[in-house]
């Protein structure tokens, strides 16, 4: 709990003087009365480490700053039928709070924190409920202005603080991002063994690679897949988003997986793509290559001396040049850059901020609109691909190749950790462990 406690301390001391109002996620209906598997608000839990629904943390700042919870109350009947609950008492003990209240007081204590304050930081816009509960208590307050009370003049974004806070991580989120990784990479290699064993069999599904991966993951200590996984076979694998994940997979396809696992909140992310048989042909082999070069001049990139963009550029001038020499773009790699024509092959960009969120909060830019320096503690993916669709300008045996390979990179002081080393993805690692 020191952890969560100094994150607080550290937004706390960053407000300057004012109260910070940080809901979770309410619990989902998906259907009639069953819900979908609860998760709490990254913000909330980065702050609190508390993961139960209708819970609320309320920070004052100034000469005595407080951090106060407010959680369901415990009740043995609602236990029965849901599970265990800390309620106010025992989650002020276990989780470090000053104080803790019952939910249903929330409207009441809110009220009198908020009195008399400059500045109340909170995310106007995100949910309009709570958005019409702080109108609310506004309004309340400015009625009471003939008793010397006040309401807070400022409303100012939370996430800002919070956000620049979650892009640099700790120690405690570093091992706990490695032992995420470490789970997914088992499982993207229980998936390549799978498929070695298995290919020959008549219909084998894309789902059935994915309930491979859905027990190592869980087999591994991971609460849940970190999102909606992709497994792609064949001309699948050229659809950015696909995840239908019921075709069959046949001898020859290769198959694009992307799939990452969740470990108490922070997310893992990697995408590999390989043949189903466990050895590439001519043209898969040429793009694959292609697109492991690209992935390592960006990796190589990611250092404390590169801006956010360097990693993305380096690939980009990689893809482009091999695409040329291998007669999928025409012009020189200048006119390709300038025209844009590689997109036909390569739409999107390489990496995005990972942690609590697979696509994970922070800036990309400084607000002088440069793109911001990398720092030490910044955790992204790096994750070119190839996606070459029928068309008459490609050589047909490219056809219905979509190739992705994507790593998990932590920035360092001297360089860069690749997270997610143990997922196999050069040639002859794939081919030498399909093949055993």
């Amino acid at each position: 709990m020191k952890e969560f406690n100094s994150r607080r301390q550290k937004l706390l001391s960053s407000m300057g003087e004012g109260v910070a109002l940080i809901p979770t996620s309410p619990e989902v209906i998906r259907n009639r009365d069953s819900h979908y598997p609860y998760r709490f608000d990254s913000s909330f839990y980065y702050l609190s480490g508390f993961k139960e629904p209708e819970a609320v943390l309320l920070l004052v700042s100034g000469v005595q700053p407080k951090s106060i919870l407010f959680c369901r109350d415990k009740d043995s009947e609602r236990e029965i039928w849901d599970g265990f609950r800390y309620g106010p008492d025992a989650a002020k003990e276990e989780f470090g709070f000053d104080e803790a209240y019952s939910i249903n007081q929330l409207d009441e204590i809110a009220l009198k924190y908020l009195a008399n304050q400059p500045q109340l930081f909170f995310n106007l816009g995100a949910d309009e409920g709570w958005d019409k509960r702080i109108t609310g208590w506004i309004s309340h307050l400015r009625t009471k202005a003939r008793d010397g009370i006040t309401a807070p003049a400022k409303i100012s974004d939370a996430s800002q603080l919070i956000d620049e806070m979650r892009l640099y991580k700790t120690p405690f989120e570093i091992d706990l991002m490695r032992r995420s990784a470490n789970i997914a990479a088992a499982a993207h290699k229980r998936a390549m063994l799978y498929c070695a064993n298995n290919f020959k069999c008549p219909e084998m599904m894309e789902y059935e690679v994915e309930a491979e991966f859905l027990h190592e993951f869980y087999r591994g200590g991971a609460q849940a897949p970190a999102y909606t996984s992709i497994v792609a076979a064949g001309a699948n694998a050229c659809i950015l988003h696909y995840n239908a994940n019921n075709a069959v997979l046949k001898n020859g396809d290769l198959l694009l997986i992307d799939a990452g696992c969740e470990l108490d909140g922070y997310a893992s992310d990697i995408t590999r793509s390989f043949p189903v048989n466990g050895k590439f042909s001519g043209a898969q082999k040429d793009l694959y290559e292609l697109v492991l070069a690209s992935q390592a001049a960006a990796i190589a990139a990611v250092n404390t001396k590169n801006n956010w963009n360097a990693p993305h550029e380096k690939a980009l001038g990689v893809l482009i040049r091999g695409f040329i020499d291998l007669g999928l773009c025409k012009s020189s790699a200048d006119e390709v850059l300038e025209t844009g024509s590689y997109r036909q092959f390569y739409m999107h960009r390489t990496g995005h901020w990972l942690g609590l969120d697979v696509h994970d909060v922070g800036e990309y830019k400084t607000k002088s609109g440069d793109w911001r320096m990398l720092e030490a503690g910044m955790t992204l993916t790096v994750e070119p691909g190839c996606y070459v669709r029928p068309a008459e300008n490609v050589p047909e045996h490219f056809w219905n190749i979509g190739i992705r390979v994507e790593d998990d990179v932590l920035v360092t002081h001297n360089g860069c950790e690749v997270l997610t080393i143990n997922a196999p993805k050069s040639v002859v690692d794939i081919e030498t462990l399909m093949q055993k």
